[in-house]
């Protein structure tokens, strides 16, 4: 059994999908820990993970943000923040007049092991802000986002295709292949 630390269901649900399909168990673990203030969401799982330890659980834990570079890389490491503030439509108003739509999703997958050693996993989408929101599946901002390569947002995407080329989907298939290779 592998804990999977979060409160975003959408976030369990893709995690426990990938998991299962090799055989692995996943349960949430709703829990809170202390989220750092940085630019960096590496650093956060980092720190995260640290703190989790007293669970004496083997776990995981997903720090994901979108980083659009017109923003500078804003929403980032406050994207959650932001969606729950401003939300898909803010981030559509605030590329309103911009040319440079081009974003990236990024998405780390902390693993703390039944020996309480940690390792970080990361995983990365790169595509397009939309100029509209787009399609009723997925969570967060699946609206906007088209991944190169596509011309569909990812809430138009069923969650299998998703998960084939998302952020979170590249970073949980590295996490299962080293569980693989440790056996």
């Amino acid at each position: 059994m592998i804990y999977v630390v979060t409160s975003n269901k959408g976030k369990f649900v893709e995690i426990k999908g990938e998991l299962s399909k090799v055989g692995f168990k996943a349960k949430q673990l709703n829990t809170t820990y202390p989220e750092i203030q940085t630019h960096s969401p590496k650093e956060v799982v980092d720190f995260a993970l640290e703190w989790l330890k007293k669970t004496k659980k083997e776990l995981i834990i997903d720090d994901s943000g979108l980083f659009i570079n017109a923003l500078e890389d804003f929403p980032g490491v406050y994207s959650a923040f932001v969606l729950r503030t401003i939300g898909c439509d803010g981030i559509l108003k605030l590329l309103k007049n911009e040319g440079d739509r081009k974003a990236r999703f990024e998405c780390y997958i902390g693993y703390l092991d039944s020996n309480f050693e940690t390792k970080v996993f990361k995983g990365v989408c790169a595509g397009k802000i939309s100029t509209a929101a787009k399609g009723e599946g997925g969570f967060g901002y699946d609206p906007i986002f088209i991944p190169n390569g596509y011309e569909r947002t990812f809430a138009e995407m069923s969650a299998e295709e998703k998960n084939k080329i998302s952020h979170r989907g590249k970073a949980i298939r590295r996490f299962i292949k080293f569980l693989a290779d440790k056996d």
